[in-house]
């Protein structure tokens, strides 16, 4: 495999994350081969537990490409993270403030530059108790919409096992398994000829993250809700 070059950083995070989801639990992953190669991708990813990003860089870079996440602006003045962001060129997230559309447009740059984009769209992880994705954000669709690169669901299931983070629990072992699997790329060519609307951003959104809930219910061996979690922290049509 040709791997992408990363630079210093990458081989810094990459230093880290590997040893870490590899003492946390085993990974498997389900059509791999659907990352490209060469090129632009979005993918368009569940959220359960705070090691997501953990095992989602490993999964992408062990494809031969770099992943760049849209993740909370706050880890950047973490020490030590925070300059492993940086030099790794990740993108900052900044919700609800006057710098939100900069994280957009830090993607769209990206995309336009033929990188890997990974998103969570639901914005923070999911509330849902079962762990079944909530409703999520538009700015996944705007992403979507403007590039004519892959834009390809994906699910993990497993991490939120090992760490639970809304209800504190840290469980290593025993061992889990933490299964990544990739849908087929969607075809959002009828949703690009039309007028970019409110309505047609939260179809887009509602289409990619219904692909990316079925895929997990796949993993789990279990049907899937109807729609998507909500409560009084989620924003459905923020950016």
């Amino acid at each position: 495999m040709v791997r992408e070059k990363g630079g210093f950083w990458i081989w810094v995070a990459a230093a880290i994350v590997y040893p870490m989801a590899g003492v946390l639990g085993k990974r498997r992953t389900v059509h791999g081969e659907r990352v490209p190669a060469t090129g632009s991708a979005l993918l368009v990813m569940n959220h359960v537990s705070h090691l997501d990003p953990c095992y989602d860089a490993v999964f992408v870079h062990s494809h031969g490409r770099v992943p760049h996440f849209l993740a909370k602006h706050s880890l950047w003045n973490v020490p030590v993270m925070g300059a492993i962001l940086r030099g790794a060129k990740q993108i900052p997230v900044y919700r609800g403030t006057t710098d939100a559309q900069q994280s957009l447009r830090a993607a769209h740059e990206a995309l336009a530059n033929g990188q890997v984009v990974v998103i969570y769209p639901e914005g923070t992880i999911t509330r849902d108790p079962d762990g079944w994705p909530m409703a999520s954000r538009t700015g996944v669709a705007r992403l979507a919409l403007e590039h004519d690169g892959p834009v390809i669901p994906v699910a993990r299931w497993g991490t939120r096992e090992i760490y639970d983070g809304y209800h504190k629990k840290f469980r290593p072992l025993p061992r889990k398994t933490v299964e990544t699997r990739l849908g087929e790329p969607v075809d959002l060519s009828a949703y690009r000829e039309q007028p970019e609307t409110i309505a047609l951003l939260r179809d887009v959104t509602d289409l990619l993250m219904g692909e990316v809930k079925h895929l997990l219910a796949d993993i789990r061996g279990e049907q899937a809700p109807e729609g998507f979690h909500t409560s009084a922290n989620t924003k459905r049509d923020e950016d």
